[in-house]
C-alpha cells in the first residue's frame, strides 16, 4: 500500500498560523477568557503524530476523544475529557491538489475552527459526543452553520473560496437526516 502523503515543513507552519487563528476567532465568538479557553483540553495534531486508529479516509480532521487524569492524581473523580483533533493530511492535500481555488492557509483555518466549535459545544455540555447518527448529523450541520458565522466577513486571503466550496455542506446533510415520523 502507498504510504499516506504529510505535510511539508511548509505546510506543517502554515497549519500552525491557521490553529492560531482559529483559536483566537472561536475564544472571541464564545467570549471566552484565557482561563476560560479550552487551550489544555485539546491539541492538534497532523499524519506523522497520529496512530493507526486516528487516521481515516474521507474527512479533512476526526475528534478523538480521551480520559485525561493528571500526574499527581489517583482519583477517578479527577479524570476529565481531553481531545485530539486529527488532521488528515492526506484528504487536504488531496483536495487542495484538486481545487486550484483552495489554499491551505483558509482551508485548514476553516477545518480547525469547525472541530474547535465542535470541542466548545462538547465542553459545555450542548451535545452528546456519543449521539446518535442522525444527532451527529444534527450537530454537523449547527455546527458549519457556527463556523461560517465565525468566519465571515474575516480578511484571510482565499477564504471566500473556502466557504463558497463548504456552501452546499449544510443542506447536504439535512437531506440525510432521517426525522422521527409524527402520527
Amino acid at each position: 500500500m502507498k504510504p499516506l502523503e504529510t505535510f511539508s515543513e511548509e505546510q506543517t507552519k502554515i497549519i500552525n498560523t491557521s490553529v492560531a487563528i482559529s483559536e483566537e476567532l472561536v475564544c472571541n465568538y464564545y467570549k471566552m477568557s484565557v482561563n476560560q479557553w479550552l487551550r489544555h483540553q485539546y491539541d492538534v495534531k497532523t499524519l506523522v503524530d497520529l496512530s493507526p486508529n486516528e487516521i481515516v479516509h474521507g474527512p479533512f480532521a476526526q475528534i478523538v476523544r480521551y480520559q485525561g487524569q493528571r500526574k499527581d492524581t489517583s482519583l477517578g473523580s479527577s479524570t476529565y475529557d481531553f481531545y485530539k483533533i486529527c488532521l488528515q493530511d492526506h484528504a487536504i492535500i488531496r483536495s487542495l491538489n484538486t481545487s486550484p481555488d483552495l489554499t491551505i492557509l483558509p482551508f485548514v483555518l476553516y477545518i480547525i475552527t469547525h472541530e474547535l466549535v465542535h470541542i466548545v459545544r462538547f465542553s459545555k455540555f450542548l451535545v452528546n459526543f456519543n449521539a446518535s447518527p442522525d444527532e451527529k448529523k444534527a450537530e454537523e450541520i449547527r455546527v458549519h452553520e457556527e463556523a461560517q458565522r465565525i468566519l465571515e466577513g474575516q480578511q484571510v486571503p482565499g477564504l471566500d473560496a473556502i466557504l463558497d466550496f463548504y456552501s452546499g455542506y449544510g443542506a447536504a446533510l439535512e437531506e440525510t437526516i432521517t426525522l422521527p415520523s409524527v402520527s
